[in-house]
């Protein structure tokens, strides 16, 4: 089974996918930010660095996809491909910072990848406003984050709205960040299993789709 966790810069993707995989026994990928050789150019310089960024991250995101779907066993995932595709690479794009033969070299690489593949069985969405990323953000402190405009959280929240309404075609279960502390309340955390469990396992009545 292929679990995935999305969400904005500073949503605590991490951290959940770290929680659930302990609590579950299941395998965790990470996305590919340590050790990443473009990550620090690209929030010094968008526009020159945003084609090599996300085709690296598309090549790391394959990858994994190829292990997982090869894996006997449940695996849990920070990011998935799709993300990167309808909310990252499309926000570069639409910011300028892609040429439009960049664009057209990405997506055709991006569909032919889609054929050999499948979707997660469930992605888990944490939604969070500008003002909660921020303040994960800040209290991380990775230096190259800093730099990150409003704006540019903004426009990604947008974008991942509409994938996550209009583009992605599988089991979505959302999760209200902003009103969780699933890091240190046991309450909350407990909750989002108990969705997980009813969802994929029908140990419980069903939830609504949000916390």
């Amino acid at each position: 089974m292929h679990i995935a966790v999305a969400g904005n810069i500073g949503s605590g993707k991490t951290t959940l996918t770290q929680m659930l995989a302990r609590h579950y026994g299941w395998e965790a990928r990470y996305e590919a930010v340590a050790g990443n050789p473009y990550l620090e150019d690209y929030y010094r310089d968008l526009h020159r660095w945003s084609f090599n960024l996300e085709v690296y991250f598309l090549k790391e995101r394959f990858r994994d996809l190829i292990a997982i779907a090869k894996a006997g066993h449940t695996v849990i995932q920070d990011r998935s491909i799709f993300e990167g595709v309808y909310v990252f690479m499309a926000n570069n794009k639409a910011m300028g910072h892609l040429s439009d033969r960049d664009y057209d070299t990405y997506m055709e690489l991006f569909e032919q990848m889609m054929t050999v593949v499948r979707i997660p069985d469930l992605m888990i969405y944490l939604r969070a406003s500008v003002a909660h990323l921020v303040g994960n953000i800040q209290q991380r402190g990775r230096h190259y984050e800093q730099q990150i405009q409003l704006e540019y959280l903004e426009n990604l929240n947008r974008r991942y709205e509409d994938f996550i309404t209009n583009k992605y075609p599988g089991r979505v279960m959302v999760v209200e960040k902003d009103h969780m502390d699933f890091q240190h309340r046991p309450k909350d955390f407990a909750q989002i299993v108990d969705r997980i469990d009813s969802t994929l396992f029908g140990l419980f009545p069903p939830l609504t789709t949000s916390t």
